[in-house]
C-alpha cells in the first residue's frame, strides 16, 4: 500500500523543496498524507478538463506542476474558478502536490531534461542556489555547436512541435545555450553574464524581446506548455519506477489552449 505521505517524501527526494523559489507554493497543498492511494496523475495545470479526468480515473493523488492555489485565498467556494476546481478535488478525496520550480531546477528536472534532449555538454545552473550542497539551481547553460537555426531544429525535435518563435539571426554562430523553461525572462541578464548566446524560455512579454535583442542575447521560444509538459510524462514513470503498487500516469486530456491561426 501506498500513501499520499510516501509520495510526498519521494518527491521532495527527486525535487527538494530548497529548490524552489521563495515566492513559489511547493509541496503538499491539499490532502491528508495517511491516504493510501491506488493510482496518481501528473498533469501540468488543473483544470476542469485535468479534475475531471482524475475524478473518472479514480486518482487520489494529482501532482500538478502549476500550484493551486498559487498564491493565497481567503476563501474556497464555487463561486471562483479556482475555488471550484479545489472544492471538487477535495469532494473527491483527490489530493494535490506540485514540484513547480523545484522540479524546474532538480538534478534531472526539467531544465535538465531539456538540457540532455539537446545535447548540450558543461552543463551548471545558470543562478547557483546558495542552501544547496550539490550546486545546484534555476536554470541550466552548456556548451553546443551550430547555429540558432540548427538549434531551433533539435529543440523542435525534442520537444515535438513543429515551429516557435525566435529573437536574433539564425545564422549566429551559437556557442553557449542557456534555458530556464515556462515563463522566464527575468533570467535574461543571468544568461548574459553566464556567457550564454541564447536563452530558451517558454514565453516572455515584447518588451523583454527587445531587451534580450539589445543585449545581444538571442531567444527560443517554444511555448510555454511545451517546454514543460513533457516531464509530466518523465516524473510520472519516476514515480511508478518506485512504487511498484501505485499506477502513475501523465493525465491524456491536457493539452495546450494556444494554437496559431492561419487565415
Amino acid at each position: 500500500m501506498t500513501t499520499v505521505g510516501q509520495i510526498r517524501d519521494a518527491l521532495l527526494q527527486i525535487a527538494p523543496k530548497h529548490l524552489a523559489e521563495s515566492w513559489d507554493n511547493v509541496g503538499l497543498l491539499a490532502g491528508d498524507p495517511t491516504d493510501v492511494v491506488e493510482s496518481a496523475m501528473t498533469c501540468l495545470t488543473v483544470t476542469k478538463q485535468t479534475v475531471d479526468e482524475a475524478i473518472s480515473k479514480s486518482v487520489g493523488l494529482l501532482i500538478t506542476h502549476h500550484p493551486i492555489p498559487f498564491r493565497p485565498i481567503s476563501s474556497i467556494t464555487t463561486e471562483s474558478p479556482t475555488g471550484d476546481l479545489m472544492w471538487n478535488l477535495a469532494k473527491n478525496g483527490i489530493s494535490v502536490y506540485s514540484p513547480h520550480t523545484a522540479w524546474d531546477s532538480a538534478a534531472n528536472g526539467i531544465n535538465q531534461q531539456i538540457a540532455n534532449g539537446i545535447g548540450l555538454t558543461n552543463t551548471a545552473p545558470i543562478v547557483v542556489n546558495e542552501k544547496d550542497d550539490n550546486l545546484l539551481g534555476a536554470g541550466r547553460c552548456g556548451d553546443w555547436t551550430g547555429t540558432l537555426s540548427h538549434l531551433a531544429k533539435v529543440l523542435c525535435e525534442f520537444l515535438h512541435i513543429e515551429s516557435l518563435q525566435t529573437v536574433g539571426n539564425l545564422d549566429d554562430d551559437i556557442a553557449r545555450v542557456g534555458i530556464a523553461c515556462g515563463s522566464a525572462g527575468e533570467f535574461i541578464p543571468d544568461a548574459k553574464e553566464a556567457n550564454c548566446d541564447v536563452l530558451i524560455t517558454g514565453e516572455t512579454r515584447f518588451h523583454t524581446c527587445l531587451e534580450a535583442e539589445s543585449l545581444g542575447i538571442n531567444l527560443l521560444l517554444p511555448g510555454h506548455y511545451a517546454s514543460e509538459r513533457f516531464a509530466s510524462e518523465t516524473l510520472a514513470v519516476m514515480i511508478q519506477d518506485i512504487f511498484q503498487d501505485l499506477s502513475c500516469f501523465a493525465s491524456e486530456s491536457e493539452c495546450d489552449p494556444l494554437h496559431w491561426y492561419q487565415p
